[in-house]
Parts: structure tokens; C-alpha cells; sequence
């Protein structure tokens, strides 16, 4: 790999200009034109009542699969504006102009989906068999279905207009908020403003004491933030409230299941399985506290590094280690991350005024992807970057899909990116040099199970429980505070000595309008992954291509069909969470031996 690496990502390749990118701009005007053509069509049809009219109605969906794309382009250009520096105003406005657009996407759409549901039966089986249209049969019948269970295509674009300034626009909202926090620290004897991103870097940093300190600043921060912040979550809760009680929805979890194509039994199975194996993970926690020369783990504690130093890992190392263990199980997801590299996909570069985080957004016409982190050099960043990559990967298999069948949802997405993770992490802490190098890989690789089975079980018990709350009205900072600190001793065993009330602020997953419940996908993704791991270990080089073959189907079957297919389990037993969860606790007895 060509070496030293750029850490910025190149975007000009995609539209030139940045946020006065006029080719964005005539890519707007493109997909405004054709989104008024196709309204407008949509209008005059009803639905196909003879096999001479769905021919028309074929080419509509091949229309619409292509706006899709675009608008998928533009959407994560202008995320990617706003990501890199948080100041950019013109990216928010057209932030704006891109939700304007969408919203009447959503009204097409439920023209489009009013369509399928009229259709009768016998003519749905001959459109289904058309040959554009049979590579999206799954995806149109799923939405057929869900069609039959919202309000009319008039009331839902509706809903989709108002979402614009409403529901979306506290999304917007947080955002602003985020943009405002700065954390004043001073490091040798230099006064530093810090951004939300750089902040939150040192909350795992070795020395107790800068950590301790730095989350002392950042909970007063967000408390600081805290009202606005209940505002925006409260209106974002009660938009999606109040739609789903028009729908005649009771259960907050059907939309989230429902996107994720899960039932509840499987995401009941691996919560329960999760449950009955955390006093083995509580044991790690209690053993870190020991070694750490505390009573009990306080919440900066839990993502610290044993040990009082840390080996900075530079960036072109990092890429240079992932590339390597990627090409141990796969010369494909090998060379798609030296491409990523070597044409600036990422942008790593650890400097103020980005957002907090990491992510991994899709460009379906350029065929590319662009991975935005803020890389500091420790192990957990290199973890981070094998994880958005897998998540880059995934795209790239699903290549030449129709966009319709592309549409994976969020927990195989998890699933993708924590395999990536893992190949990384396993290598990392089976060639360490020596013991003390194999103990801090080994518990970096343990972080990540509390972080699936605790910090993301806070995160949804907390959401169910605000949700409940919210039924009955607004709910108060403080109120909401208190069920984050009743969620994470619930989640984390009352193992942890402090807690991190404010975390519902700080975590911007909460304020996601795209996607509800953004938790506990995270740990099926785990789960899966490790499961898939576990016999990629068993089966070798000819898993690879079994791995490429099950990523391709991500998003035409449900989680349970794709797990029959390709794995042959059961999700809704318990005994494949399990058996995925015995490879994690292997890494805690091994780790609870070498700390004896």
C-alpha cells in the first residue's frame, strides 16, 4: 500500500465544491424535475387490474429505484459536509433542502406502495415474475404489506411534510446542539478547546486522572445542554408516537423490528440469552476494578485501557494491520480496503470542529463509500476503522444489485462491520509480542462485549422505558436522567460505583429520526458476526465466499431466512445466541487467567 497515507477524505470526486458544489446543486434540480414527473404519474394510475398494465408500472418501480440512488448520493454527500466541520452553515441549509426532498420521496412512495396494495392477487404473482421486477420480489411484497397497515398515501405524505420541520427538524436540531459544545481542558500547561469529537477520546484515555477529570467536564457539559436536548427528544419521541397511534400501532417495537425484518421472539431469545450469561462478564468488571486499585469500576473506567501507558498506534500502521488480517480471510475485503486508502474514502484526521463518532455512508452511483472517524492512534480507534470498513465492504459486495434489494437494514449492517472488527481484533491479540501487549488487545476485545451486552441493553431499556413515559407527556431532563441511571444499573449488574446520567444527551443515536431504536441492532450485529466468525475459523479459505454470498442476501429475507440459509440455526432459540456467546466468554476466562 502506497505509503504515507492521507487521513482526509477526498469528496471532490463526487461533487466538486464542497457545500457551493454546483453540480449538487444541478443533481437537486434533476431529482426535484423527475420527483414532479413521477408524482404526477403516480396520481393518474390505479393500480393494475389487467396484465397488460403492469408492464407500466415495472418501468415506474425501475424509476423510482433510480431516484432512490440519487437521492441516496446527495443525502450522504451532505452528511459527510456536516460530519467534517460542524461550523459549515451552508451544509445545514442544504441539509434542509435535502429533507425537503425527501419528504416527498416519502409521498411518492406512498402513492407507489397504494398501487401494490390494490393490485389482486393472481396479477400480483405475474408482476412479481417480470423479469426487472423479480430480483426485488422480497422488498416489493414487504412493502405491499406494510402498505396495508398505514394511513392512506394522502395522510402519510402528509405526515411526511410535516415530519420536515417537525420530527426531522429536532433531529436537525440536536445536531445544533452538538455543534455548541466545547470543553475548555488544559494539557501540559496548554488551555485547549475541545471539541464533542476530541472530548469524548479522552474519556478513555490511560491516565484515571485525565479521564476523571474529563468526564467530570463532559457531564456538566451536557448537563449544561440538557434541556435543550430533552426538548428535541421529547418532540422527536412524540411525533413518532402520535403517527404510530394514527396507524393504529400499540407496540414502539413494531417499527424497529419491522425494519430490521426480526421477530420479537428472536430479539427476545438473544436479550434473555444475554441476561443469564452476565455474571461472567460481571466477574471481568470486578477483576478490572482490581487491577485498576479501585473498589468498583466507575463509568470511565469501563472503555480504559489496563495499565497506565499505551502504545499510539500511527494511521498508516493501522491501515497497514487491518489490511493484513483482512487478507488472511478474505483477498477481496483486502483489496477493497487498500482501495478505500489509497483513494481518500476516509477521513481520519484527529482535528477540531468535527462531529463525534464514526460512520460509514454509501454513494450508490459512484459506486464508493466514505468512512468519517476521528482517529487518535489506540487500539480501540484501529477497531473503529476495521469496523466501518466492514461496513464499506458490505456496499461493495452488494454491487450491481437492483437498489430495491440493496436495502439491508441496520442490524446485518452491524453484522458486517463487527466481522471486519473482529478479524482485526482475534489477529491483533493472537500475534501480540508479548504477555502484557496479549492482556491490553485481549481486554480491548472484551470492551466490546460489554459494550454489546451492557452499554447497548442500558441504551434499550432505557429507550423502551422513556417511550412508556413519554405516552403519558413531556418528560423532564431530570426525569429522563433518572431512567438512564435506573437502565445502565440494571444493564451493567450494579457493577459500576458511578454512572453517566447525561449519557442520553451526549449519545446522538437517540435523535436518529431515520432509523428507531438505533441499539439493539448494534448487538445482534455482534452476535451474528461472532456466530459467523466462529465458523469462518472452522471452515477457512472456503468461507469467504460463503461470507460474500450471505451479504448479498442481507437485504431480500428476513434475519431468521438468512440464518436458516446460510448457517442453518434457529434465531428464535436460544441455543445460536448461546453458542455465539461462549466465544466471547473464552476471552474473559482467558483473561481472568492471566490476571490471577
Amino acid at each position: 500500500m502506497q505509503h504515507p497515507l492521507n487521513p482526509t477524505w477526498d469528496l471532490e470526486s463526487i461533487f466538486p465544491g464542497g457545500s457551493d458544489s454546483e453540480a449538487l446543486q444541478q443533481s437537486f434540480a434533476a431529482i426535484e424535475q423527475d420527483l414532479a414527473l413521477l408524482k404526477g404519474e403516480l396520481k393518474e394510475m390505479s393500480s393494475p387490474l389487467s396484465k397488460d398494465s403492469i408492464p407500466a408500472l415495472a418501468k415506474l418501480t425501475t424509476r423510482l429505484q433510480d431516484l432512490n440512488r440519487r437521492m441516496q448520493e446527495a443525502g450522504a454527500f451532505i452528511s459527510c459536509l456536516t460530519a467534517q466541520n460542524l461550523q459549515d452553515k451552508k451544509a445545514v441549509q442544504l441539509t434542509g433542502r435535502k429533507s425537503a426532498l425527501s419528504a416527498q420521496l416519502v409521498a411518492i412512495d406512498a402513492l407507489y406502495d397504494e398501487l401494490l396494495r390494490g393490485m389482486p392477487d393472481e396479477l400480483w404473482s405475474r408482476f412479481l415474475a417480470l423479469p426487472e421486477i423479480e430480483g426485488v420480489g422480497f422488498n416489493l411484497n414487504e412493502r405491499r404489506e406494510t402498505a396495508k397497515e398505514k394511513l392512506g398515501p394522502a395522510l402519510e405524505a402528509l405526515a411526511g411534510d410535516l415530519a420536515v420541520d417537525g420530527y426531522h427538524g429536532w433531529a436537525e436540531m440536536y445536531n445544533t446542539i452538538v455543534s455548541h459544545v466545547r470543553i475548555n481542558y488544559e494539557e501540559n500547561g496548554v488551555n485547549q478547546q475541545l471539541s464533542a469529537g476530541q472530548a469524548h477520546n479522552k474519556l478513555s484515555h490511560p491516565d484515571r486522572r485525565v479521564r476523571e477529570e474529563m468526564f467530570k467536564l463532559w457531564e456538566q457539559e451536557w448537563s449544561d445542554k440538557a434541556d435543550f436536548c430533552a426538548d428535541a427528544l421529547n418532540h422527536i419521541a412524540g411525533f413518532r408516537l402520535k403517527l404510530y397511534e394514527r396507524r393504529g400501532w400499540d407496540d414502539v417495537l413494531k417499527e424497529p423490528l419491522a425494519r430490521n425484518r426480526m421477530s420479537q421472539a428472536t430479539l427476545g431469545a438473544m436479550w434473555d440469552t444475554i441476561v443469564r450469561n452476565k455474571p461472567k462478564f460481571v466477574q471481568y468488571l470486578e477483576r478490572k476494578a482490581k487491577l485498576l486499585g479501585v473498589e468498583k469500576l466507575s463509568w470511565c473506567d469501563v472503555d480504559a485501557p489496563i495499565g497506565g501507558s499505551q502504545t499510539t498506534i500511527s494511521y498508516d500502521d493501522g491501515a497497514d494491520a487491518i489490511v493484513e488480517q483482512f487478507r488472511k480471510f478474505s483477498p477481496r475485503m483486502a483489496d477493497f480496503a487498500v482501495r478505500a486508502f489509497e483513494n481518500r474514502w476516509i477521513e481520519a484526521e484527529d482535528r477540531p470542529g468535527k462531529r463525534p463518532g464514526g460512520f460509514c455512508t454509501s454513494l450508490p452511483v459512484s459506486n464508493q463509500t466514505r468512512i468519517f472517524m476521528t482517529y487518535a492512534g489506540t487500539p480501540s480507534n484501529v477497531s473503529t476503522l476495521a469496523h466501518e470498513l466492514g461496513h464499506g465492504y458490505h456496499q461493495h459486495v452488494m454491487e450491481g444489485l437492483p437498489a430495491f434489494a440493496q436495502r439491508y437494514a441496520m442490524n446485518v449492517a452491524e453484522t458486517a462491520s463487527t466481522f471486519a472488527e473482529m478479524i482485526v481484533a482475534d489477529s491483533a491479540v493472537k500475534g501480540a509480542k508479548d504477555e502484557q501487549e496479549k492482556l491490553g488487545l485481549l481486554e480491548d476485545k472484551i470492551q466490546r462485549s460489554i459494550a454489546f451486552y451492557m452499554n447497548i441493553h442500558a441504551r434499550f431499556l432505557f429507550e423502551t422505558r422513556f417511550y412508556e413515559k413519554r405516552k403519558a407527556g413531556l418528560v423532564s431532563s431530570e426525569q429522563i436522567c433518572a431512567l438512564m441511571e435506573e437502565a445502565q444499573q440494571e444493564a451493567y449488574c450494579g457493577a459500576l460505583g458511578s454512572l453517566h446520567p447525561h449519557f442520553w444527551a451526549s449519545k446522538m443515536h437517540f435523535y436518529f429520526t431515520h432509523v428507531p431504536f438505533y441499539n439493539f441492532p448494534y448487538t445482534f450485529g455482534y452476535l451474528f458476526s461472532t456466530g459467523l466468525y466462529a465458523r469462518a475459523l472452522e471452515e477457512g479459505e472456503s468461507f469467504a465466499a460463503k461470507y460474500d454470498a450471505l451479504l448479498r442476501d442481507t437485504a431480500v429475507m428476513t434475519v431468521e431466512d438468512l440464518a436458516s440459509k446460510h448457517l442453518g440455526v434457529d434465531l428464535t432459540k436460544p441455543d445460536f445466541w448461546q453458542s455465539a456467546i461462549n466465544v466471547t466468554l473464552k476471552d474473559v476466562e482467558l483473561f481472568l487467567q492471566m490476571t490471577e
